[in-house]
């Protein structure tokens, strides 16, 4: 991998981003329906391969309204084939934009978890050494490692 290192990323540029997810939760919440757990299990899923299957239906059943049942809903039909459309664009940048974020998180956390061990290890040291101050910062520290007793040393 590439040395990557996060450039800070002002708190206003942090504001400005969060207003608009915000805003455009807002604007989407209306049209939107959260799915349970077992509701999304249970549910036909239409992906990738699917989608060609679905438009051409869609097409036919507009070509040849005399093959179409009457409980067909040709009207919910469009409308769920337009969301469809106009939604996957929106996840497809959504979802790019939630990697990115998570890879970058992720990055940025390595990176301070990294710097956090050099300090633990400096004040670790420091304690040894008996530097004042050193023994109450390590001992505060090295609760985050907690020593397995082994079995020979029970």
């Amino acid at each position: 991998m590439e040395d990557k290192h996060v450039t800070p990323i002002p708190p206003e540029v942090l504001a400005q981003a969060q207003a608009h997810i915000d805003e455009t939760l807002t604007l989407l919440a209306p049209y939107l329906l959260p799915l349970t757990p077992t509701e999304r299990r249970d549910l036909p899923k239409m992906g990738d391969k699917s989608l060609s299957f679905v438009e051409k239906a869609r097409d036919y059943a507009h070509r040849y309204p005399q093959l179409c049942p009457s409980y067909l809903d040709m009207k919910a039909f469009d409308t769920d084939m337009s969301d469809v459309t106009g939604l996957r664009t929106v996840h497809i940048v959504a979802k790019q934009l939630a990697s990115d974020i998570d890879d970058t998180v992720m990055i940025a956390g390595s990176e301070a978890y990294q710097a956090a061990l050099v300090f633990y290890n400096a004040a670790k040291a420091a304690a040894a050494q008996n530097i004042p101050g050193a023994k109450e910062v390590y001992a505060d520290l090295k609760t985050r490692f907690p020593r397995v007793k082994r079995k020979n040393e029970e």
